[in-house]
């Protein structure tokens, strides 16, 4: 019975993750920021899909952070440092089929306050 739960779960978040994913587009000057989640860190990448490069990334493992509120917010800082560096001011948000709440948001607000506008 769990098997098939679980089962389902991954199948939702499938969709979820297929259907936020097909409507945005990075590009150089407005790159596709997505992040992912784990139970212990968290991470974001920023990723010009024309080029299926990656401009910049922050690592929640490397700065020594939780998956927490606080965490995503470290990681926002150096993310945003770092999108500044490569002179990127503007991106697309992309969850990732993550709901948009707990850690995701703290990390979108956190990029908002250091001045990426999304």
């Amino acid at each position: 019975m769990l098997k098939s739960i679980q089962k389902k779960k991954n199948r939702v978040y499938a969709q979820r993750k297929r259907r936020v994913r097909g409507k945005i587009r990075g590009t150089a000057e407005c790159p596709r920021v997505t992040v992912f989640r784990s139970n212990k860190h968290f991470y974001a990448q920023a990723i010009n899909d024309d080029a299926a490069h990656t401009l910049a990334y922050a690592d929640g493992c490397k700065l020594a952070v939780r998956s927490t509120r606080e965490g995503a917010q470290a990681v926002a800082e150096d993310m945003a440092a770092k999108l500044k560096a490569a002179g990127v001011e503007k991106i697309v948000f992309d969850r990732n089929g993550y709901l948009y709440h707990g850690v995701v948001a703290a990390f979108a607000e956190g990029l908002r306050e250091a001045g990426i506008k999304f």
